[in-house]
Parts: C-alpha cells; sequence; structure tokens
C-alpha cells in the first residue's frame, strides 16, 4: 500500500510539473508561427507606423511573420479586450497606447483591468505634447498665456483630438494645476482640430509632436512649451511647461503588451529583440522622425510607467468630470 501510495504521489507531482515544462518547452521554441500585433486604432497614421516598425523588426530577427491586426473602436477597448481574451502564448501582442492609463477611469464599466489582464512587455516610445497658440493669440510665453486666460475666464477655447485623449488630457492637466478656465472643444482626430487652431476658431492646443512638428516648422501655430519634464531634442530652443508649472508633465507613451499569464521566457525574449530594435540607429532614427524618444528598458519599467500614468490620468478625469464620447 505504501508503494502504491508513493507512487501515486510521484505521477501526481509530475503531473503538477507538467504544465510548467510545457510552457519552458514552448517558450524555447517560440516562435513557430506567425505572431499577431493587434493595434486598437484605425489604418494609417503614425500609431500604424509605429507597429510596422516594431514588427518588420521582430518579423526579422525571430524568423516569423508578424501580422499587424486593426481594430478600432470603444476608444481602443476593443482591441485591448480582444488581446486580454488571447490565449497567453505570446502569439497575439497589443500595440499599447495612452488609453491604456486613461481610460481605467474613463470608463465606469470595463469588462478588463488593464493593469490586471495586461503583462508589460516593452516600451518603445514617448512623444510629447506641444503647447500651441494660435498666432491670433498675443501670448507669448507660457506665463503670458495664463495671464490672458485669466483676463477672460471661459473665453479662450482649447482643441484636442477628442474626449480622453492625450491632448485632451495633456489640456486638462494644465488647466487643474494653473486654475485657468479655458473651454474644451473636442474634434475627431488632430487634424481637424489643428485646421481649426490654424484659422483661429480655437486659440490653444495641445498637440503632438508627431502631427504639429510641420507646422511649428512653417510658422504656422506658436510653439509655447513642450509638455516633458525634459527638452525636446527636435526643438532644443523650446522650454518646458514645467519650467512655469512645476511638476507638469504629460506625454503619450507607446510600448507591446501581452495577455496576462504569457510565460516570462517568451515576455523575455520579446522584451530583448524590441530594446535591440530601439537601440538600432536605423529603427531609433526613425522614430526620432515620429517625434518621440525611445523607452527602453525591463517590461517592470514599462509597467510602472503605465501605472504611474494611470493614477495621474484617473486624478485629472475625475477633477474634470470627463465622460467618454
Amino acid at each position: 500500500m505504501k508503494l502504491r501510495r508513493r507512487r501515486f504521489l510521484q505521477l501526481a507531482g509530475a503531473a503538477a510539473a507538467a504544465p510548467a515544462f510545457l510552457n519552458v518547452a514552448s517558450a524555447l521554441d517560440y516562435p513557430v508561427r506567425p505572431l499577431h500585433i493587434i493595434v486598437s486604432s484605425p489604418p494609417g497614421g503614425a500609431i500604424d507606423i509605429l507597429a510596422r516598425l516594431i514588427g518588420q523588426w521582430l518579423s526579422e530577427q525571430l524568423g516569423q511573420p508578424v501580422i499587424l491586426d486593426n481594430k478600432p473602436g470603444a476608444g481602443t477597448n476593443i482591441g485591448t479586450e480582444f488581446v486580454v481574451r488571447a490565449p497567453p502564448d505570446g502569439y497575439t501582442l497589443l500595440l499599447v497606447a495612452p488609453p491604456a492609463a486613461i481610460n481605467a477611469t474613463l470608463y465606469e464599466n470595463l469588462s478588463f483591468n488593464f493593469m490586471r489582464d495586461i503583462a508589460p512587455v516593452a516600451g518603445i516610445i514617448r512623444v510629447p505634447n506641444i503647447l500651441l497658440v494660435s498666432l491670433s493669440v498675443p501670448a507669448k510665453s507660457v506665463p503670458e498665456l495664463i495671464a490672458y486666460a485669466k483676463a477672460d475666464p471661459g473665453k479662450v477655447n482649447f482643441a484636442s483630438a477628442g474626449n480622453g485623449t492625450s491632448p485632451h488630457m495633456a489640456g486638462e492637466l494644465f488647466k487643474m494645476m494653473t486654475g485657468v478656465d479655458m473651454t474644451h472643444v473636442p474634434y475627431r482626430g488632430e487634424a481637424p482640430a489643428l485646421t481649426d487652431l490654424l484659422g483661429g476658431q480655437v486659440q490653444v492646443m495641445f498637440a503632438t509632436a508627431t502631427a504639429s512638428m510641420e507646422h511649428i516648422r512653417a510658422g504656422t501655430v506658436r510653439a509655447l512649451a513642450v509638455s516633458t519634464t525634459a527638452p525636446f531634442d527636435a526643438l532644443p530652443e523650446l522650454p518646458t511647461v514645467a519650467s512655469f508649472v512645476p511638476g507638469y508633465e504629460s506625454s503619450a507613451f507607446f510600448g507591446v503588451g501581452a495577455p496576462r499569464s504569457t510565460p516570462a521566457e517568451i515576455i523575455g525574449k520579446l522584451n530583448q529583440e524590441i530594446d535591440a530594435a530601439l537601440a538600432d540607429p536605423k529603427v531609433s532614427a526613425r522614430l526620432a522622425g515620429l517625434g518621440g524618444t525611445v523607452l527602453a528598458g525591463s517590461p517592470a519599467d514599462f509597467g510602472k510607467l503605465v501605472a504611474a500614468d494611470t493614477e495621474k490620468w484617473g486624478k485629472v478625469v475625475k477633477f474634470a468630470g470627463i465622460k467618454p464620447e
């Protein structure tokens, strides 16, 4: 009887260890079939360029095709939920964007919890917002803009790419930290918002560097400051908002995530390859062309960044009473 019991325990232990062994074995072989990167926005634009750039690198280094699947809708929640429900095997990845941190508070009844259900893999790039004013606005500095807005409370309109977008959050954070009263005017995307800023229909906008650089260089808008705490390499003469509003920081991060419970060995392999891409001169030059700086680091580093932004934007959403469109 003792021998039978011992044999039973041995078999039970082997059975319990089998899933872990299989996970390690599959991670060592990974990948053996195409990977999919889910992009939670429509095709085209800077996000697609970013995903294709990283996808091409991974394909070349891992020896498997990397397919981009655009799944837009519900403020990126459709694409995120698709990845949350995907098998945690490393073959379905998420292009993580700012709504990952914003939507946690903006939407009340999400079927997932991003921080719980998506494992951080790697950061890719951080894109600053640029504080722009229409040429019709007399302010030529951040303090002058604050004084201008306070002189006419509620009469200065600030544009954004839509409720809950990174430019919107940047403007609301500015209002919260300076006490100015500006009226938010949401658009369906940055392009129409910038068009109205150029035309003087709105006076202020925090625009991504990617969308605004052409207009800044052409002199059709006035750039007052960059939203990051460090100067922006592409516009080194531009001061930071934090120089005048201590503690202010607002930028759009992008990275890669995977379903929670994806084996650590697979996440580590993907992180290593993405960090190698960011160190490649050709890739880093392309990323700089998108108006950002690289976010190399460990999965934990990227996870901390998302967690910090989730806390910060949660406070802004509640302060401003923002609701999804």
